[in-house]
């Protein structure tokens, strides 16, 4: 567990003891899906989600995870999280946190989490020896691509995202007409 203190403005800045930031166990799973449930209906995509409490446990909690998590509490409650996992990156030749999601429901903004997940994300990829930190951010979503900036984040323009899923991912696998 983490108690959590900010750096705004090179500037520290002392949390209340109301925010605890720690590491997801599999205990976690159900507020987990929930957080990535309120995540879709904030990105207005409310039944894009059909993963299950069974998926959250066999990937992230499993003999091999898929992915990390960032739990965040304030005064005991689940306030937000940080979802994470590793790439590689061949050019550097050394690892790189990348950012799922990173989602504070509405009722607990304004108080620092979002920007504390955030930080221990950069604290993890310096432990790792990760030389990026990485992510993808929805166009419109103007207040984050603005928090971002301001940390120093640098929008990659150049770079766009591809994506193959479903009939196409077959298809291009060669198992199905």
């Amino acid at each position: 567990m983490l108690k959590v203190r900010l750096l705004r403005n090179n500037r520290k800045r002392h949390m209340p003891n109301d925010l605890i930031l720690r590491d997801a166990v599999p205990t976690d799973a159900p507020a987990i899906l929930a957080l990535i449930r309120d995540l879709a209906i904030y990105e207005k995509e409310p039944h894009a989600v059909i993963a299950t409490e069974e998926d959250i446990l066999r990937d992230g909690f499993g003999p091999q995870p898929y992915f990390r998590c960032i739990m965040a509490e304030w005064q005991g409650q689940t306030a937000g999280f940080a979802l994470y996992f590793f790439q590689y990156s061949t050019w550097e030749g050394s690892p790189a946190l990348y950012l799922e999601d990173l989602f504070v429901r509405e009722s607990f903004r304004k108080r620092g989490i979002g920007a504390a997940l955030f930080q221990r994300l950069a604290q993890i990829a310096l432990e790792r020896n990760c030389t990026r930190f990485q992510w993808e951010c929805l166009d419109w979503n103007q207040p984050a691509l603005d928090f971002y900036e301001a940390s120093g984040a640098k929008v990659l323009r150049e770079w766009l995202n591809l994506r193959v899923t479903g009939e196409e991912l077959k298809r291009l696998a060669g198992t199905s007409a």
